[in-house]
């Protein structure tokens, strides 16, 4: 946090960074966040900061003062018009040529990345701008800003244990890569500092340096194995911040060969199917009717051809009077049955499974109707 007092000699700023940034403040700001948003989750809208102000104030115990445009406009006005001296800090410079090797330094500060790998979208730190499509011109067409630029890139990946091998993009394990890539694989904030790095690479004209990158860490996650929980960030984020579809397909591959188990990789969305497109459902139906066994039928048979007092043969009793009722009402219609009823017949022998309630329908056809003996005579003895 940073108090300034409206006096032009004098300023200070103190900075609290606990737990990488989580101090109390943090903690104060989470729940002014977490108000308000259970606040429009019950349909009541914040529009202004006067609208949160009265919100916190009433369901916390936060203690918050409400500056409206007309008391800055008072202060301003307060405030001497000659410009005041600018708090003392650091330059990129210092950070490109003393900070490289001093892994505290760039775990512990969160701010500079934002300077060195600047991005058309705005971070964490508000004070660093988002690039302009002039800057990214101006910027491809100078040779000390890209020196520089890969200057920052190189402290970075020797952060990570990585070093650059070529102008390419090239890269490979530096010789402290054992404990830095553990550091990697237990400070999984890093992660978004190399998507960020990852996509100022392209901004600024450096795109073939990615899938290089991408790649080792991609080895070194699924392959070697050494930072198992990059995994998702990798096939996730760092991927597809490559715009060149024929080497994302190219990693992917690579991934897909290398996941374990492999039948839990997930290569995109599934496909769209076509609107009136049917669902073919031929082998789950095959599946379902081929269920009954060669001994579950034999004892359905069995059973119909017995009579007792217990429920089971009463069950299939009623189930076979259920059967010969149909039949008796198919006989009906002669000329609309018999050709179904043999069919069937003709497709079970094909199966090489007889249909057993097939047998008591030409049975119960051949003694319901004996007027029509000839034409049935005749295909009985085919």
């Amino acid at each position: 946090m940073g108090t300034h007092d409206t006096n032009p000699e004098m300023a200070k700023k103190e900075f609290q960074e606990a737990a990488h940034g989580k101090g109390p403040h943090d903690g104060v700001g989470g729940t002014i966040k977490f108000t308000a948003d259970r606040n429009v989750a019950e349909s009541e809208d914040i529009e202004d900061a006067e609208q949160l102000y009265l919100k916190v104030q009433q369901h916390t115990n936060i203690t918050m003062h409400l500056i409206t445009t007309d008391d800055i406009s008072k202060i301003e006005e307060q405030v001497p018009k000659y410009p005041l001296t600018p708090v003392k800090g650091i330059y990129i410079e210092e950070i490109l040529t003393k900070w490289k090797g001093d892994y505290e330094k760039l775990e512990h500060n969160h701010t500079y990345i934002q300077w060195l790998f600047p991005l058309r979208e705005q971070g964490l730190n508000f004070y660093a701008q988002e690039l302009t499509q002039a800057e990214i011109k101006e910027f491809q067409g100078t040779r000390e800003a890209k020196r520089r630029f890969l200057v920052a890139y190189t402290v970075m990946l020797d952060f990570f244990g990585i070093k650059l091998l070529d102008k390419n993009g090239t890269v490979a394990r530096a010789a402290n890569w054992q404990d830095r890539f553990q550091h990697l694989n237990e400070s999984q904030h890093n992660y978004l500092r190399i998507t960020r790095i990852l996509k100022s690479l392209g901004e600024l004209g450096f795109e073939s340096f990615k899938a290089p990158l991408v790649k080792l860490l991609l080895e070194e996650a699924l392959v070697e194995e050494t930072m198992p929980n990059m995994v998702h960030s990798v096939l996730e984020y760092f991927v597809y911040t490559i715009r060149n579809r024929k080497e994302r397909r190219v990693l992917l591959r690579f991934a897909q060969l290398h996941y374990q188990p492999p039948e839990h990789f997930i290569w995109g969305l599934p496909k769209k199917r076509k609107p009136g497109a049917k669902i073919n459902c031929t082998q789950e139906k095959n599946t379902a009717r081929s269920k009954p066994t060669r001994e579950a039928v034999a004892k359905n048979t069995a059973s119909l051809h017995t009579s007792g007092d217990s429920s089971t043969g009463k069950t299939e009793n009623n189930r076979s009077d259920k059967t010969e009722n149909e039949n008796q009402a198919k006989t009906a219609n002669p000329a609309s049955t018999d050709g179904q009823v043999f069919k069937t017949e003709e497709k079970s022998s094909k199966n090489g499974k007889p249909s057993v309630a097939n047998k008591p329908k030409q049975a119960n056809t051949f003694k319901k109707k004996p007027e029509q003996g000839g034409r049935v005579e005749k295909q009985n003895q085919k």
